[in-house]
């Protein structure tokens, strides 16, 4: 059998304050709200998606990568104190499991940045992935976003020397 095992998969995952919970559908108004700022897509790209437009991309998130050989693991980032949503990590996964690789992404909205809740949740994602035998984890951080490049580093990704549409390739792989 080609493509990525089914044991891949965005399954509930919990750190201190935060838990990650699956991506669903009904994620998608709230997200909306928590990723309204502007300002927080000056790296990220874009423009905030109004609930509704949200709905439809998560709709298409959700149902998966149209290819056989990727998985698209996306979850939202619940803060436990106080039952809200602050943001989201995804891994796409590719690979065999002898050599799976997961590219990997994260944001925070605007009000809780600076509270180690990007951190905290792209160490769990990391570790999570290390135990469904992600072999190599890749992430693109602009050169000017400092947060996002303390967040690679504390998950213990290393800057390499390639860059991809002007982004840095942070990168860890198991033995690293």
């Amino acid at each position: 059998m080609g493509g990525v095992e089914p044991l891949v998969r965005a399954e509930f995952l919990s750190g201190p304050r935060l838990d990650l919970v699956p991506l669903g559908v009904e994620h998608a108004e709230e997200m909306a709200g928590v990723l309204s700022d502007p300002a927080l897509h000056s790296f990220i790209g874009g423009t905030p998606h109004s609930p509704a437009a949200l709905r439809a991309r998560y709709e298409r998130l959700v149902a998966g990568a149209p290819e056989p050989d990727v998985v698209w693991c996306n979850w939202v980032l619940r803060l436990r104190a106080r039952e809200c949503l602050v943001g989201t990590v995804q891994a796409t996964v590719t690979g065999e499991a002898a050599g799976r690789v997961a590219e990997i992404a994260w944001v925070v909205g605007t009000p809780w940045q600076g509270r180690g809740f990007a951190k905290e949740a792209v160490q769990v994602l990391v570790a999570g992935l290390g135990r469904r035998s992600v072999r190599t984890i890749v992430a693109h951080v602009h050169p000017d976003h400092a947060a996002s490049a303390a967040v690679a580093a504390a998950a213990g990704l290393t800057p390499t020397d390639e860059e991809h549409d002007g982004e840095r390739r942070w990168r860890l792989s198991a033995g690293d």
